[in-house]
């Protein structure tokens, strides 16, 4: 059970000024939390964003550096000196840019502000992938079957490992995410090369060429655990979510719940995940990443941040995620214990990108004309409005439009209706697309899996 505030009080860090360090529609999502606790807001943007929404409704912005990432929103001693500056006693990092830097979030605690997530060291656990799947089965979370080593140096020790794992395998860079950093092996005779090429990739990519390896599942799905933490040894897990519509391991749309997963098989599961949290000491939310087949799971990665499909959670558990990742991070007790958490009915989110709806290419420009949904049921996170400049700079995520509704068939019948009511003209968008694929039967179905978008791409290509 959660303690009471009283036995934590000595241990609350409060904050009365949150400087949130990202852009685009987390940024407006984070303000908006703050806003509904209280709490005042800096808006930092780079030259391109001087014009977003919500550098107009913070209490205090400040420009922080030129277009580029690089100099802008991935700068720590610009923040930092941002924070100082206005005031500000903690710091939100969002996600994507330096949401799961172990050495940001450390610079900030030494700073005496707060870091808005979990601790440097369960970042960097995490964020090490050998390490992390260390750390999970030593909690008992099933994990992919696999060595929880980095791969030996020696040719022929690679070959036996591959061999006790079974082909077909996979090469994973222990520093990678975002599906960059791996590579499928489909028999002996591409092992080599692949290696080779994996631990270039990953040396360039993340600073260090140490890689591990797993068995490759052919026909897996991807589902996620949500779950939130406080720093007194409290944990819930918030129900699940179904990632599997990718393009390039880029997910697409993503729903909670996971339909056809029997909840006798995914709460040992969810409880396993709790259980880890407890073990590192992990503070805020986060979430467990899994391929599911054949009615088993296998960990593959923690995200140690919020993730862009949290809204889908947010709907079905009525849980405030943003709202609670800040109290946590103010040294809060939790207020949830797990027999409080009852997911209801479903819900989907579609990510609308500025890009072409056939070749996917980054689409930048003004916006001329906007129109979006609205009623029971449906929300939308977004910055941009008529007028708004789409840079190319950035991530082409321009909105998220979710969808709830007592079952997975009318949330679908919902997302149509949405997608068809939603009207964004002067630049190219991926509603097209997305229209298309709620049209898809093996879709409407649940009878998909990580690879099925490529291959229903590919048909509709083919077919063109």
């Amino acid at each position: 059970m959660p303690k009471t505030s009283e036995q934590s009080a000595a241990s609350g860090r409060r904050f009365d000024t949150v400087l949130i360090a990202n852009r685009g529609e987390i940024a407006a999502r984070v303000q908006r939390a703050c806003r509904e606790l209280g709490l005042k807001t800096v808006a930092i943007c780079s030259e391109a964003d001087r014009q977003a929404p919500y550098i107009k409704t913070a209490d205090h912005f400040l420009c922080i550096g030129p277009s580029a990432a690089g100099r802008s929103y991935l700068n720590q001693d610009a923040i930092l000196l941002a924070a100082r500056l206005t005031g500000a006693g903690a710091i939100h990092p969002g996600y994507g840019f330096l949401s799961e830097n172990a050495a940001f979030a450390d610079a900030i605690e030494k700073a005496g502000l707060t870091f808005i997530g979990p601790t440097a060291a369960s970042i960097a656990t995490m964020g090490d992938k050998i390490a992390a799947k260390r750390a999970m089965m030593a909690a008992g979370v099933p994990c992919v079957p696999g060595p929880d080593s980095a791969l030996p140096d020696e040719p022929e020790a690679i070959e036996r490992i591959a061999l006790e794992i079974g082909y077909p395998v996979i090469v994973k860079a222990s520093g990678g995410g975002g599906g960059r950093g791996m590579r499928v092996v489909l028999k002996a005779d591409q092992l080599h090369e692949a290696i080779a090429l994996t631990r270039e990739e990953a040396r360039k990519a993340f600073g260090s060429p140490a890689l591990y390896m797993e068995k490759f599942l052919e026909h897996p799905r991807h589902i996620e655990i949500q779950v939130l933490c406080d720093d007194h040894g409290n944990a819930v897990w918030l129900g699940h979510r179904d990632c599997s519509m990718q393009r390039r391991h880029q997910k697409v749309v993503e729903e909670a719940p996971a339909p056809g997963i029997a909840p006798e098989i995914i709460q040992p599961v969810g409880m396993a995940c709790v259980q880890a949290c407890r073990q590192i000491g992990y503070r805020g939310v986060g979430t467990f990443e899994f391929l599911y087949e054949d009615g088993a799971f296998y960990f593959i990665e923690m995200n140690t941040r919020l993730q862009v499909e949290h809204p889908v959670t947010e709907l079905t558990s009525g849980v405030d995620i943003v709202q609670a990742q800040i109290k946590a991070a103010q040294g809060d007790v939790l207020d949830l214990a797990q027999s409080d958490i009852t997911c209801e009915g479903h819900s989907f989110e579609c990510r609308i990108n500025a890009e072409d709806p056939d070749t996917f290419l980054p689409s930048a420009g003004v916006v001329t004309h906007l129109a979006l949904p609205q009623g029971p049921g449906i929300r939308v996170d977004t910055h941009i409005h008529p007028g708004y400049r789409v840079s190319p700079y950035y991530d082409s995520l321009i909105a998220k439009l979710i969808v709830h509704a007592p079952t997975r068939a009318k949330a679908m019948a919902r997302m149509c209706e949405a997608l068809a009511g939603t009207e964004i003209e002067g630049i190219a968008t991926n509603i097209p697309f997305l229209r298309a694929l709620f049209e898809d039967h093996a879709f409407a179905r649940g009878e998909t899996d990580i690879h099925y978008l490529e291959h229903w791409l590919k048909l509709r290509r083919a077919a063109a």
